[in-house]
């Protein structure tokens, strides 16, 4: 795939004069397999938010800000995440009711209900510390412990029934994946479950657990076992019947299957905002030969893959009309959304935002700073060239690049 240094339609990553369309043509059915959920697309738009964990968790505040800055956050129909962005997304979805929106349509407190919580909790390690709880402590898992983490910074006993309704707010949709179906597990206020298994209807899961399912990467912090709550539908049960798979589900990182948080928001909407915090994939010269870190390396190898595809096939669909919105990455070169001027802005931090190991382990002030204003630059450089053109630059970063300060 082309790198994100060339301009497109949408995107920034593939030339306006491409090609022919590709030899799999851009159509939903290529990117959604979710036949038991029967809602129709709509003219709405997706925000979807990346796995990546804190980096990718981080990244998305400073889209978040300038989402909301252009009077486009109160009009989303849809927030899809995965992973690290679930976080973002968990916490976005539990304080909606709570946003007070101006006249402009700009929410006042966003720092206070949403950017202020997330910055906490990247303060805090909680991977490492979940693995020796899981390891020492009797029938509890790595993933039971960093949902406890979960509850307690952020999202206490809450449960899907605590995001919004589609009357009151944006559907909010977590991703994770099954390790039993190998589908797309999706959970939401209206209800849980995947195309092979069905739908629960009403679910009680808590928040909190399922941000953990979302983000149990693999494989020191997956998966995380989740019996099903709710009111199965029978209307929509799938092709597997097996009681122990519908009696409880095994669930990993929605990065395995979706990395872009994209399929579920495909189907859903035909505006599309993608926010990207995913690491990009290092040359290795000299590969290890073991088998554990071989396999980890191919496992590597097939999951940038995958998320090569489903980048192009979304920028595709922007370049042929399939689709329209928008997509940047924190790998984006601001040169590729010539000639729109970006803002100045040189990471202050002994790490680029970039390069920003994935982990779930605690980031210091200068490199949230880095990350929050990176997202902010990329998106507003983004939507400038592509959505809002009429949009003034900002004057100011969300966090002035000062060392040692806090927000």
């Amino acid at each position: 795939m082309p790198n994100d240094a060339t301009p497109t339609p949408g995107a920034g990553n593939l030339s306006q004069n491409s090609p022919s369309p590709p030899s799999l043509p851009v159509t939903p059915s290529h990117l959604d397999e979710e036949l038991g959920d029967p809602e129709a697309r709509s003219a709405g738009t997706a925000l979807c938010l990346s796995g990546g964990g804190y980096r990718a968790m981080v990244f998305h505040l400073g889209t978040l800000i300038r989402v909301n800055e252009l009077g486009m956050l109160r009009g989303l129909s849809r927030v899809s995440s995965v992973s690290g962005g679930s976080i973002t997304a968990g916490v976005l979805g539990l304080g909606w009711k709570d946003l007070r929106f101006d006249a402009a349509d700009r929410a006042t407190n966003l720092d206070e209900i949403v950017i202020r919580p997330v910055w906490d909790m990247a303060g805090h390690t909680i991977d490492k510390p979940s693995v020796i709880r899981g390891v020492l402590t009797p029938r509890r898992t790595v993933s039971d412990a960093v949902a406890a983490s979960y509850r307690k910074h952020l999202f206490g006993r809450a449960t899907l029934a605590s995001l919004p309704s589609d009357v009151d707010g944006p559907r909010f949709v977590i991703n994770a994946t099954s390790v039993q179906t190998g589908r797309l597990f999706r959970f939401s206020r209206p209800f849980q479950g995947d195309y092979s298994l069905g739908l629960w209807r009403n679910p009680t899961t808590r928040l909190a657990d399922a941000v953990a399912c979302s983000s149990a990467f693999p494989p020191v912090l997956s998966p995380h076992r989740l019996r099903p709550s709710g009111t199965f539908d029978p209307s929509t049960a799938g092709t597997i019947d097996d009681p122990d798979i519908l009696g409880a589900h095994w669930l990993t990182d929605g990065g395995v299957y979706d990395n872009l948080g994209l399929e579920t928001a495909w189907k859903a909407c035909e505006r599309l905002f993608v926010s990207d915090g995913g690491g990009g994939f290092s040359i290795d010269p000299t590969p290890h030969r073991n088998w554990i870190q071989h396999g980890v390396r191919a496992a590597s190898i097939i999951n940038d893959q995958v998320r090569s595809l489903r980048k192009r096939q979304l920028v595709e669909s922007f370049e042929h009309g399939v689709r329209s919105g928008v997509y940047f990455g924190i790998r984006s070169d601001t040169e590729s959304f010539a000639p729109t001027r970006p803002m100045a802005f040189a990471p202050e931090g002994s790490t680029l935002p970039k390069n920003v190991p994935t982990a779930l382990s605690a980031l210091s002030d200068a490199t949230r700073r880095d990350l929050v204003n990176s997202g902010y630059v990329l998106s507003d450089l983004a939507f400038r060239r592509w959505v809002t053109p009429d949009a003034e630059i900002p004057t100011e970063l969300p966090f002035p690049q000062r060392s040692g300060a806090t927000p």
